[in-house]
């Protein structure tokens, strides 16, 4: 097995600063491709090269295979790792890399065409024991999604085909949403995915979604991990993953790691790739699509394996080989030590309805401690810019169980300080002291049903703001308790019910975490 000598990445943000990692601790040397917004990045300086490829627009630049491939054969790369979005499932792209001589590290241009098509897909997994979620056989024009939603009913979910990552899909609830629906799922899919085609399914309500790690060597070796489960999403985007499901049985997992096996071993597949499920609430597992690429979520896998997945792309694209499959688990499966749980960093205001939010970084206390991990590419002075995706990092803990595991990122999310631009940090707060979750009764809906509830989720606020409104929470309670018609008839002697009152209740910090400004107004 000979390593490439050379890899360009061909991403950006924490993605690219993964695998630019990972290739120097291989002793690889690395180019980084960067468009006119990413000119200062992180990812930039960290590589051994860098090279423009664009304007800011993703569409005249890391979508531009052509523009990507003339970066990597002017700095002499004799690879490509692509990361994960942008044409990181595009078998166009693959091709042009393999055609141009260059190594390709992920799947072979037909594993992608199969695999990484929802359509084929469902045939691939339904051969290998486990159905589909019902759905539309091919993509759904317009004049033919009214007819597929009645034989398929209401909720419908509209999903792009040449896509991830919770980018153009689209849940329609009844007849009236199925225009507004369809023009919006196809918008989005054609620009971020170049191809506007989308299919329709079932929609399966309080379901969970697990999913299977695997690599293959493209010969019909095979490597299996234990599921990962993203139940806890917003608008079908996930924002927490963990290792293992808390729902899964020795039945269902065994289930689930032979149908993931018993497709990657009979498609030949090459590299990582990621099968995604349904578990329904009466136990039924369906299969949704495969991933065919490096997952946002791989790090809990690596937290509790041991392994690099980046580092095992690279060695298969270079020829590595991985235990024959014989249609049963044993020397496949690689089980998992303890827990892992993360939480994704977005730059989003959970107090303004998720809006985006843009700007420069301009302070950041990363958490650290043990079982912790944090994958990003901030730094103070970052931009973040409104031409991509919004994930900012990824705070990943581990435990020795799911309890220790949660509390430990309990504790980093408390610890972390990020300044000039709003995130998800509170609502991973409010999910992390949230019983339901806690007690792993979440499901695909779980968060919306919990963001109906106002007591869940309070204000986003800056840090730098905290002690200011801590202080201003303290003032208020004062003043409404000095104001009471209780209070003006008490005096200031002590309770004599013999409870003291509770020195958390009263601290400004602790009213901090409750204090909603809409309340005071």
């Amino acid at each position: 097995m000979k390593l490439p000598r050379k890899v360009l990445v061909a991403n950006r943000g924490e993605i690219a600063v993964r695998v630019i990692r990972t290739l120097r601790a291989l002793g690889l040397r690395s180019v980084a491709v960067y468009s006119d917004a990413d000119r200062d990045a992180l990812h930039v300086r960290l590589a051994d090269e860098a090279e423009r490829i664009g304007p800011a627009p993703a569409a005249e630049s890391y979508l531009r295979g052509e523009a990507i491939v003339a970066a990597a054969r002017a700095r002499g790369a004799d690879a490509v790792h692509p990361g994960y979005g942008f044409l990181s499932e595009n078998a166009a792209f693959a091709q042009q890399v393999e055609k141009a001589g260059l190594i390709f590290v992920g799947p072979t241009p037909k594993n992608i065409a199969r695999l990484g098509d929802k359509l084929s897909a469902r045939s691939v997994l339904r051969e290998a024991g486990l159905p589909p979620v019902p759905g539309s056989g091919s993509a759904v024009t317009r004049e033919a999604l009214r007819r597929t939603a009645q034989e398929l009913g209401f909720p419908l979910l509209l999903k792009a085909v040449a896509g991830g990552g919770g980018k153009g899909i689209r849940i329609v609830r009844t007849a009236a949403e199925l225009s507004s629906a369809f023009d919006a799922a196809t918008s989005e899919a054609k620009s971020s995915f170049g191809s506007s085609d989308v299919i329709a399914e079932r929609y399966v309500e309080k379901a969970r979604h697990v999913e299977v790690q695997v690599l293959g060597d493209g010969a019909g070796g095979v490597r299996l991990f234990f599921e990962r489960d993203c139940s806890t999403q917003r608008r079908l985007q996930k924002l927490l993953e963990e290792t293992p499901s808390p729902a899964m049985t020795h039945e269902l997992r065994e289930k689930l790691l032979l149908a993931a096996g018993r497709a990657v071993a009979a498609e030949r597949y090459r590299g990582a790739g990621t099968l995604e499920f349904l578990l329904s609430q009466d136990g039924e597992l369906y299969f949704l699509e495969m991933n065919t690429r490096i997952q946002v979520e791989h790090p809990v896998t690596e937290e509790t394996t041991g392994a690099d997945l980046v580092a095992e792309q690279i060695a298969i694209a270079a020829g590595a080989k991985l235990p024959r499959w014989k249609d049963d688990l044993a020397g496949t499966v690689l089980p998992p030590s303890g827990a892992a749980v993360e939480f994704r960093i977005n730059a989003e205001d959970p107090s303004r309805d998720f809006a985006p939010s843009t700007g420069r970084i301009s302070s950041v206390r990363l958490p650290a401690g043990p079982g912790i991990r944090v994958d990003s590419a901030l730094e103070v002075g970052t931009m973040v810019p409104p031409y991509y995706d919004s994930l900012l990092a990824k705070v990943v803990a581990r435990g020795v169980d799911r309890g220790q595991a949660f509390a430990r990122l309990r504790a980093a999310l408390y610890e972390l300080r990020l300044s000039g631009v709003a995130t998800t940090v509170p609502l991973g707060l409010a999910l992390l002291e949230d019983e339901g979750l806690l007690r792993a009764q979440n499901h695909c809906q779980y968060l919306a049903e919990r963001l109906g509830d106002a007591r869940f989720l309070r204000g986003s606020l800056d840090s730098e703001e905290a002690p200011f409104v801590a202080a201003a929470a303290a003032w208020l309670r004062q003043a409404n308790a000095a104001s009471s018609p209780r209070a003006r008839a008490s005096t200031a002697l002590p309770a004599t019910s013999g409870t003291p009152a509770s020195s958390a209740a009263l601290s400004p910090w602790a009213l901090l975490q409750r204090f909603s400004l809409k309340e005071s107004t």
